[in-house]
C-alpha cells in the first residue's frame, strides 16, 4: 500500500467515525463506580473478619486478614498489626516492625497508633528512646482521643515532666506542626 492510499484510507476511517458516539464510556464508568464504591465496603468486611479473628484468638488468621489491608493503607488494620507485632500474636515479636506499623497508622491521624508509638518511643521498644518524640506522639493521640482522654493526658503528661523546658519547647512545636514526614517501611520492605 502506497502512502497516498494509506493516507486515504485513514481519512476513511475517520470519516466514518465523526456523529459516532464512542464505544460505551458509561458502562465503563458505572463498573469503575461500583467498584470503586465496593472496595470500602470490602476492606469494612475483611477487617471485621479481621477483629472477629482477634477475639477467638485465632491471631494467625488476623495477621493474614490484616497484612493486605495494612499493605493498602488501611490505618486500623495497621495499628492491629503493630500490636501483634509487640505481642509477637500470630506473628514473630519484632518491636521494630510494629513501630513501623503503628507509624504509619500514627501518620495518618489514627490516635490508638499515636498512643502506642509514644509509648514505644517512651520506653525505646523498637525505636531510640526519645522523650520528645514520646512527647509529640502522646500529645497528638490525646487531641484525637475519644473516653481514653483523661488516662493518656496523665501519660503525656508523666513524659512531659522528664523534658527540659528547651525540650518542652521543641516537642510542643513539632506536636503543633506535626512531625516530619516519613515512609511506611513495613509495606516498603513487605513485612
Amino acid at each position: 500500500m502506497t502512502r497516498a492510499e494509506l493516507r486515504s484510507s485513514r481519512a476513511g476511517r475517520l470519516k466514518g467515525m465523526i456523529g459516532k458516539k464512542p464505544a460505551r464510556p458509561r458502562r465503563s464508568l458505572a463498573i469503575a463506580l461500583v467498584a470503586a464504591l465496593a472496595a470500602p465496603c470490602l476492606a469494612g468486611e475483611s477487617l471485621r473478619e479481621g477483629k472477629a479473628a482477634v477475639a477467638s484468638h485465632n491471631y494467625v488468621r488476623a495477621a493474614q486478614i490484616f497484612l493486605p489491608l495494612a499493605a493498602s493503607g488501611d490505618p486500623r488494620a495497621q495499628s492491629y498489626l503493630g500490636y501483634m507485632y509487640a505481642r509477637g500474636q500470630g506473628v514473630p515479636q519484632n518491636f521494630m516492625v510494629s513501630a513501623a506499623w503503628y507509624r504509619c497508622a500514627s501518620d495518618q491521624g489514627f490516635a490508638d497508633a499515636q498512643y502506642m508509638l509514644g509509648l514505644m518511643y517512651d520506653k525505646g521498644q523498637g525505636v531510640p528512646q526519645d522523650y520528645v518524640l514520646a512527647y509529640v506522639w502522646l500529645n497528638l493521640a490525646v487531641g484525637g482521643a475519644g473516653p481514653e482522654r483523661e488516662q493518656w493526658a496523665k501519660v503525656r503528661d508523666a513524659v512531659l515532666s522528664k523534658l527540659t523546658l528547651l525540650e518542652r519547647q521543641k516537642a510542643q512545636t513539632l506536636a503543633f506542626r506535626g512531625p516530619p514526614p516519613h515512609p511506611c517501611l513495613p509495606i516498603e520492605f513487605g513485612y
